[in-house]
């Protein structure tokens, strides 16, 4: 069973960092995220993702001054149709507060899962390790 199978027609899911860097960079799991991304560009799917993973899949490249490329990674977060960057507020930040003491997450995991269960995304799609005791939302990609 592929992640695309597991994700209905019509759902919104929450792409963590580290899928969205697997399948820009080809990276070894990029494969198994690629479907997602193709249900995304397809409109099959929708995507929220945070201005956490905005600013992290930036980095990269700007730490090795490929300004061009840097705007091209934020223009697919946040330029593309099926992708929507939600913005923190102190709802947000409150849900995340209380999502980092519950499972002990670093302050940007938790505002990325704080975020995925504020938009009631149907997934949290992410390889992190750390997600694996959430319990409000299925995470997918572990």
């Amino acid at each position: 069973m592929t992640l695309s199978s597991e994700v209905p027609d019509g759902a919104t899911i929450f792409l963590d960092t580290n899928p969205i860097l697997y399948v820009l960079e080809n990276g070894p799991l990029a494969s198994r995220f690629e479907p997602l991304f193709r249900d995304l560009d397809e409109g099959r799917i929708q995507a929220i993702v945070s201005p956490i993973s905005v600013a992290e899949v930036m980095a990269g490249p700007l730490s090795h001054g490929k300004e061009a490329l840097a705007e091209r990674y934020h223009q697919l977060l946040c330029g593309s149709v099926g992708w929507t960057v939600r913005a923190l507020d102190a709802d947000l930040a409150s849900l995340a507060a209380r999502m980092r003491t519950r499972y002990r997450l670093k302050l940007p995991d938790a505002i990325q899962l704080a975020t995925a269960l504020h938009e009631n995304c149907f997934a949290l799609v992410s390889h992190d390790r750390g997600f694996g005791a959430v319990r409000e939302i299925p995470v997918l990609g572990l």
